[in-house]
């Protein structure tokens, strides 16, 4: 797979603190179940250039990128606008998400007992929900019918907008995966191994690292010191990463290699990454 899959997270309540974000973590998971992985994240407050911005950059690559939050109709929603902005084209009333919004709007009045008016202002004012890029096509949501949708960008990528409520974000990003990218599942499995290294400084570890990636172009090294590990105490895990097949000839250089300067190694750790 030649594209890399990106997250976008929209809302000052996450960079404020008021909210923690749960769908990086969420995400990464729905990812690894299908053998797939994050390649990278980007936060972004309420600010239409920024979004415009953001935007811009992810339809500009060959990227699958999920965009989480600001597509509702508040004042303080920017997402759609700043969307069609970046790609550069109008914003029109999607005829699909208009059936499933009226859909929605005539489920609400039957529950509460009341009829159901098309005209009324705040209903008038709930269609601007299904108001889109225009070529956007929708993403159906399980919860309360409102949609998200997905454009395709310029740089042959595409970015799907769903809500940032994680009830209705999780379920569609997961409709969209298995939509849209089956044919990427497991496509190239990745494992990772590493060791608990005692009494180690990175910097002489640096020219082990710098020669394994040397030897092995498609594998990376990681260093991940601690200074207050619960059950290790002081310690460097040291591994490497990458296609399945590849990751033993390197694991096998890299022990040889700590043996070599005398490192005081203790447990070893496997892990599969997709």
């Amino acid at each position: 797979m030649n594209s890399h899959i990106g997250l976008i997270i929209v809302g000052d309540e996450i960079l404020s603190g008021k909210r923690a974000d749960k769908h990086m973590p969420k995400v990464i998971e729905l990812l690894s179940a299908r053998g797939l992985a994050l390649s990278y994240a980007d936060y972004v407050g309420d600010c239409p250039e920024r979004i415009t911005a953001t935007l811009h950059r992810a339809f500009s690559s060959a990227d699958i990128v999920f965009s989480c939050g600001g597509i509702g109709a508040t004042p303080d929603d920017h997402t759609r606008q700043c969307a069609a902005r970046a790609l550069g084209v109008d914003l029109v009333l999607h005829p699909q998400a208009e059936v499933l919004i009226r859909e929605r709007m005539q489920d609400t009045a039957r529950e509460q007992g009341v009829p159901y008016e098309t005209d009324r202002p705040d209903n008038v004012h709930r269609l601007n929900m299904g108001v889109f890029p225009e070529g956007a096509r929708i993403v159906p949501n399980p919860y309360n019918k409102i949609p998200g949708f997905s454009c395709n960008g310029p740089g042959g990528g595409a970015v799907h907008f769903v809500p940032g409520f994680p009830v209705m974000a999780w379920p569609m990003i997961e409709w969209v995966l298995d939509h849209e990218y089956p044919h990427l599942f497991n496509r190239s499995p990745q494992t990772e191994q590493s060791v608990i290294v005692f009494g180690a400084m990175e910097s002489a570890l640096a020219p082990l690292m710098e020669r394994i990636e040397q030897q092995h172009p498609d594998i990376r090294v990681f260093s991940l010191p601690s200074v207050d590990h619960p059950q290790y105490g002081r310690h460097i895990e040291l591994g490497v990463k990458g296609p399945a097949a590849d990751v033993p000839a390197a694991w096998t250089d890299l022990l040889a290699g700590l043996h070599d300067v005398g490192a005081n190694c203790g447990p070893e750790l496997v892990r599969k990454l997709r």
